[in-house]
This record gives structure tokens, sequence and C-alpha cells, in this order.
């Protein structure tokens, strides 16, 4: 099947102008200026999507979804449940990098698998990390690099917590035996192998992550810090940790109550990451969905809890263009080209000759998301699912 999109404004992420993309099967087969379709049976093989007042941009890429679910912290009752396909397409949604957490009990590895197996038998990419916020690192196999290494659908490993009263408390020793195992199975699959790190609300901040940095041979870049927009005294050093050439992710799912206590809004947070001259290439954005957003009181008890959006994700983006100005082809990159390379998705994160068949329409004045094309289907027609999962 092809389909052409005619006279849309392209921003692959970079602003290409006006073209015509035309995708063969489940790849961009070509980016023009202008395609015709040809005359007779031929033509009756293609689908013409008219996009005139839309803008084209790469399918969005979410590396931290907690896709079977995540939470518990009030209790059984509170574990959060899986995503569904249309969560993400509506979404504009077409990758996902699925995570477990704080429960790496009862959330297992080889369910993390399992749901993303499914999400792309229901038509969207999907990969996993290995392990949770514990240490030692709940694997599939028995070890970090072996499952990199044979499962396809692991990528690295995550999310480790540091900084955090949940976590496992790791030692620097710990920290680095782990990035040095991602990093090998990584080298010896081809794929990225990098550490997702969740970052709590402690003063130690990236302290850990400094020390192995400092104290190893590992490079910054092995490691992959979320959350970094959680509180003034973390953001302050994720800024100085980008600036030593670190990758930095900011989570866009979030409550008022966390706000006020002094979360950065993660578009105010863009600009001032930027302001500070750090490289766009080294922010993400991911939405920590169908995790619990847990409140907790300064000695730790629990005082309520909400569950991540992945809806937040692009949310965050139209606010960063509409309300701080940064211009759209520098803030697509955050969840385009910039997780496409971070993780080494092969085919992902642009719109170009050859990259998967990935593409989100939006309405060029309000930027709402209208269409949406996943592995070259269309998923979302006019801000309606046409293609639902299995049980919805």
């Amino acid at each position: 099947m092809l389909i052409l999109i005619r006279n849309g404004e392209v921003y692959a992420p970079e602003y290409l102008g006006q073209k015509d993309i035309l995708i063969v099967n489940d790849k961009i087969g070509f980016v023009e200026d202008h395609i015709e379709v040809p005359e007779g049976f031929f033509s009756q093989q293609i689908q013409v999507i008219e996009a005139d007042g839309k803008i084209a941009v790469p399918g969005f890429i979410d590396s931290h979804v907690h896709i079977i679910g995540g939470g518990g912290e009030g209790s059984f009752k509170t574990r959060t449940p899986e995503i569904k396909l249309t969560d993400a397409t509506l979404a504009g949604i077409t990758t996902l990098i699925g995570v477990i957490g704080t429960d790496g009990t009862t959330r297992t590895m080889s369910s993390l698998v399992a749901k993303a197996k499914a999400l792309e038998e229901e038509g969207i990419t999907c990969y996993v990390q290995t392990g949770s916020y514990q240490v030692p690192v709940k694997t599939l196999t028995g070890r970090i690099e072996d499952d990199i290494i044979l499962v396809d659908r692991i990528i690295g490993a995550g999310e480790i917590a540091i900084a955090d009263h949940r976590s496992s408390q790791p030692t620097v020793e710990e920290l680095a035996k782990i990035g040095a195992a991602a990093r090998n199975g990584g080298i010896l699959s081809g794929k990225a192998g990098i550490v997702n790190v969740h970052v709590g609300d402690s003063k130690d901040c990236l302290k850990i992550l400094e020390e192995v940095v400092e104290r190893t041979d590992l490079p910054i870049k092995q490691f992959y810090p979320t959350h970094i927009n959680r509180n003034p005294h973390v953001f302050k050093a994720g800024i100085k940790y980008a600036k030593k050439g670190g990758y930095v992710d900011f989570t866009t799912s979030t409550i008022p109550q966390f706000l006020h206590e002094g979360e950065i809004r993660c578009s105010r947070g863009l600009k001032r990451m930027l302001d500070e001259g750090v490289p766009i290439e080294q922010i993400t954005f991911t939405s920590d969905a169908q995790g619990s957003l847990p409140d907790f009181s300064p000695d730790g008890e629990l005082k309520g809890l909400k569950i991540g959006k992945v809806s937040s994700l692009f949310a965050a983006v139209q606010e960063a263009v509409l309300k701080e100005d940064i211009p759209l082809e520098t803030v697509l990159k955050v969840i385009t080209s910039n997780p496409a390379q971070i993780l080494k998705l092969k085919g992902k994160g642009k719109i170009g000759a050859g990259f998967d068949g990935d593409i989100v329409l939006l309405n060029k004045k309000s930027l709402e998301i209208r269409d949406v094309f996943a592995k070259g289907k269309m998923m979302v027609e006019e801000r309606k699912a046409i293609v639902k999962g299995t049980f919805e």
C-alpha cells in the first residue's frame, strides 16, 4: 500500500518547507516538492492525504513509559494499569521504551518484554530496558549483557534509582558495574546499551554518577538520568551535568502540587537550559506514563498519588513553542531525533527517505494532533483512533 501525504509543511524535525511525502509499505519512500499520482489502475493503489494547513512531523518517541503499569507505593490497590495502544497513538507517540520502576517484584522482565511484543503486534514500535529501581538488577536471563545481546526488544538497563529513599542505595562500584555490563552488551549487539537512571529528591542529586565517571573509564554518556526537572537543586545539578557532556531527561507528567513544591515546568526548564548553553541534542522529554506520581511527606509517608499520562509529552512541546517561543524545529528534537540518536533507534526520529513511516500531522495554528501514522499505517484520523488495541 502507498500513502501520499500531499502539501504538508514538513519539519523533519529541521524545517523543510512544503513537501509531498510518499510512504511505501512501512517506510518513507520519497520526500519531494511534488509527487505526481499516475493515472490508471496504479492510482487506485495510492491513498492520498491532503495536508494543506497541516504540519508533518516525525512520530514521537517516548523513551520512559511504564507500559505494564507501575507504582504501588500506596499498597496493592494503587498498582497502575498497563498502557493501551490508543493512549499512545492519540498522543502522537509511535515508539515507546518500556521500563519497570519501584516494583521489581510483581512487575517482571518477562511481562515487560511480552507487553512490548504485544504493542508491536498492534502497530507501534516498542523496546524495553532491563531491570528496575533495584540493585542487584533483576534481569530476564540473569545478566545485563546477556539480556541486551540476546533479546531483541531489550536495548539497555534501567531505570536504576539513585538519590531516592525508594532506591537500593547503590554504591559507586555497583553503579559502575551496571554501566560496564550495559555498555558491553550494547557494543556487542549494536544497541545503545546505556543506563536509564531515576533521580530522586535527595540533595545528593547526580553526585554518584559524577563519581562513577571520575573514577572509571566509563564515558558520561553511558548514563541517561531522568526526572531532572523534579526540583530546583536537581535541575541545577542537571545543568552542570549536561555542560560536562551528559544527557538529561525532563519528565512531562506532573500534578499542580509538584509544581507548587518547586518542580520545574518542562517548557520553562528547556528554555533555561538552552539559555545556559546546553546543546539541544543532549536534552529529551519523556512522560513517565502509567507510573504513579506519589506525593510523600518530609518523613517519607505517602500523602496521595496520581498517574502519569503519555498525553503530557506533546503538551509540554506545545507549551514550549506557544508560551516560551522556542522554535518548533528545536523543541521537536527532544521527542524525535534526540531520543532516536541517544538510544540508537534505527529508522526513527526523522522524516526522510528510508526512515520508518512514523508521521504525525498537526494543525498549523494550534499544533493539535490531527492524524498519526505508525510503520506506514494510519492509526489516527482527524483526532479519532481508527486502529484500536486488541481489547479496546
